[in-house]
Order: C-alpha cells, then sequence, then structure tokens
C-alpha cells in the first residue's frame, strides 16, 4: 500500500471493466467468406493476446446453405494458411442479432442490403463492409462461390480483419 491507500488492488479487471467486443460476420449463404472472416479473426485476436475479450461469430443473410459446414475450398484454403478452424453450421442472421452484436460486419454491398432488410434500420451505426477498416474502403470482397477465387477472397478478408482488429484496440 501507497499513497495512502487503505486497501490493496488486485492485478485483475472487475467484472464491471471487462468488455468483450461482439463482432458477428456476414456473407450470403454462411459457407465461404463470412465463416473464413470468423476464423481469421479468431485466428487474429488469439495470437495478439486478446482471446478474451473478443466473442465473434458468423452468419448468412439467405437460408440457402442452413445447417452446412464450411464450403470445402474455403477449408482448404484456411488450412493452407494456418488458420484453425471447426466444424460448423451455417445460420441466417436475425433481427435479434442487431442488439446481441456490437459490430455487424458485411462482405459486401449485396449483403449490406440484406442485412438492411432484416434489421431495419441501423440505428447504432453497427453495421459496416469489412474493407472499409482497409485502404479499399466501400469495396466488396468477391464471393469465391462464384469467382472460385479463394486466394484472394482470403487475402481480401484477412486485411480486412486486420485493419478491423487495429481499429478495435
Amino acid at each position: 500500500m501507497t499513497g495512502g491507500d487503505s486497501k490493496p488492488r488486485a492485478n485483475f479487471l472487475t467484472k464491471e471493466e471487462i468488455r468483450i467486443k461482439k463482432i458477428l460476420f456476414i456473407c450470403h449463404g454462411n459457407i465461404c467468406r463470412s465463416p473464413m472472416a470468423e476464423f481469421i479473426m479468431k485466428d487474429l485476436v488469439e495470437k495478439s493476446g486478446l482471446g478474451g475479450e473478443f466473442y465473434i461469430e458468423s452468419a448468412a443473410t439467405s437460408t440457402e446453405e442452413l445447417g452446412n459446414d464450411i464450403y470445402p475450398p474455403a477449408k482448404a484454403k484456411l488450412r493452407e494458411k494456418g488458420i484453425p478452424f471447426s466444424k460448423r453450421g451455417a445460420r441466417q442472421m436475425s433481427k435479434r442479432d442487431y442488439s446481441a452484436f456490437d459490430l455487424i460486419v458485411a462482405m459486401d454491398s449485396y449483403n449490406l442490403r440484406n442485412i438492411m432488410r432484416i434489421i431495419g434500420s441501423d440505428s447504432e451505426g453497427k453495421v459496416c463492409r469489412l474493407l472499409d477498416f482497409t485502404a479499399k474502403k466501400g469495396s466488396d470482397i468477391d464471393d469465391p462461390w462464384y469467382s472460385g477465387d479463394f486466394e484472394r477472397a482470403y487475402n481480401d478478408i484477412a486485411e480486412g480483419c486486420r485493419g478491423l482488429l487495429d481499429s478495435l484496440r
């Protein structure tokens, strides 16, 4: 005890001081881009020693792939890049997600429009595009389901996740 303190302070945060950042990544089917972003971001926060400060998920705007795991070429790209991932089932975003998450991150402008259809309005300014955290602000991440270019999608997503993490530190 120094400086007249009446009791020592423990070297940990109280529950009131801890603020977990909750991020939801969104793409069309929740089998390519958004789960890639989910697992890339989880890897980045773990490697930065911030794993306990984040809760990260992903979802779809459509119902087309509900319950399906990550698309095999997306899994292969994550594996190639050394990004750990786990089996999961695609889910559709709901209006409740708006209040449950601090940030809702879309992969492209099409997803932004569909997110707004689901939530109604973005009164708290939580919805954005992933590439808004890069020099490519306002750009879309191409859907590798159609382009077949999982390398480009991975690179754009990783760049966006690094920019997002930097903005939240």
